[in-house]
């Protein structure tokens, strides 16, 4: 019996879309191209968040859509902070609204593929915190892709920013 193929495009373990782009399409704009970005490793993370791959994540290439990646980052961000009891989203007067995000993608990540996101604060200021998310492949030590997501609290009513609040802080200073 002939072997056709999948349906989905499996990504090699060896694949390392960084090393095979432009040197100018892997630097990073903040830092004026001076420098290649780099996957980060799982060590530099100590909160973890389990996330399903869907068929529908995967687009006409056999890989999961840029897009997805960032539905990844705020599902991840907001199920800490929900299940961290510092962010109520049904009833609390403080809500955290996303102003910034960017993504840097180091390897493809597939249908049906395991992925773990791993988060941790960068910066929190008076009224925003700045998360890096990092999206693992599997068992991997190293990210298929890693960005920041800037979260402004604000008022619920007023949409004006607001202070952190005492549960968030908490949350925030536990897992520095």
């Amino acid at each position: 019996m002939s072997q056709s193929t999948p349906a989905f495009h499996e990504p090699s373990k060896s694949s390392d879309l960084a090393s095979q782009a432009s040197p100018d399409s892997a630097q990073d704009a903040s830092a004026a191209g001076s420098a290649r970005l780099q996957p980060l490793a799982r060590s530099d993370f100590k909160v973890f968040r389990p996330i399903q791959t869907r068929w529908a994540d995967n687009d006409v290439y056999g890989h999961v859509n840029n897009v997805v990646y960032y539905s990844w980052f705020d599902t991840a961000v907001n199920g800490w902070l929900v299940e961290g009891k510092a962010l109520d989203i049904h009833n609390g007067h403080v809500i955290g609204l996303v102003v910034h995000t960017q993504c840097h993608y180091f390897a493809p990540i597939a249908f049906p593929q395991q992925v773990t996101a791993g988060i941790r604060v960068l910066h929190a200021g008076r009224s925003s915190v700045r998360y890096q998310v990092a999206l693992f492949a599997e068992d991997g030590q190293r990210t298929a892709a890693w960005g920041e997501f800037v979260h402004v609290y604000v008022d619920r009513t007023t949409r004006r920013p607001t202070a952190l609040p005492p549960p968030l802080l908490q949350l925030l200073e536990h897992n520095k």
